[in-house]
């Protein structure tokens, strides 16, 4: 049994979204966007499913982003893929939180926010001083 709704419908529910989000499930992912970040600037959106918090994050990420300004966009599902939450820790040097955002250029987190200071619109003006 699934553990919520949004858990069941994830890849729908994702593929819906505004942002064109590319599923971060594996440590090759992870090392590929760390290098796809020397050409441009890349985010994580890290998303538990079992959190109200985290899925009201999203639905504002999503309302009030700026898409044509965005960089690369990541989906972190934690509760599937929290080892991957980990090594982002470890390479970032950011303390884990959820929901959370985190952009990276050249291979280093620039720019980091969780909870409810996520906003898209400061996202995308770290992104673009690139």
């Amino acid at each position: 049994m699934p553990v919520c709704e949004w858990h069941e419908r994830c890849e729908d529910r994702t593929s819906s979204l505004k942002t064109d989000f590319q599923h971060l499930e594996n440590e090759q992912q992870l090392e590929a966007l760390l290098e796809a970040s020397h050409a441009s600037p890349q985010f994580v959106f890290k998303h538990s499913t079992r959190c109200s918090i985290s899925s009201m994050a999203l639905s504002r990420f999503e309302k009030g982003q700026p898409h044509e300004s965005m960089p690369k966009a990541w989906y972190l599902d934690l509760i599937s893929f929290r080892q991957i939450s980990n090594a982002l820790s470890e390479v970032s040097g950011i303390r884990h939180e959820s929901p959370q955002v985190l952009l990276f250029h050249e291979g280093k987190c620039i720019y980091h926010a969780s909870h409810l200071d996520i906003r898209p619109e400061e996202l995308a003006a770290a992104a673009q001083a690139c």
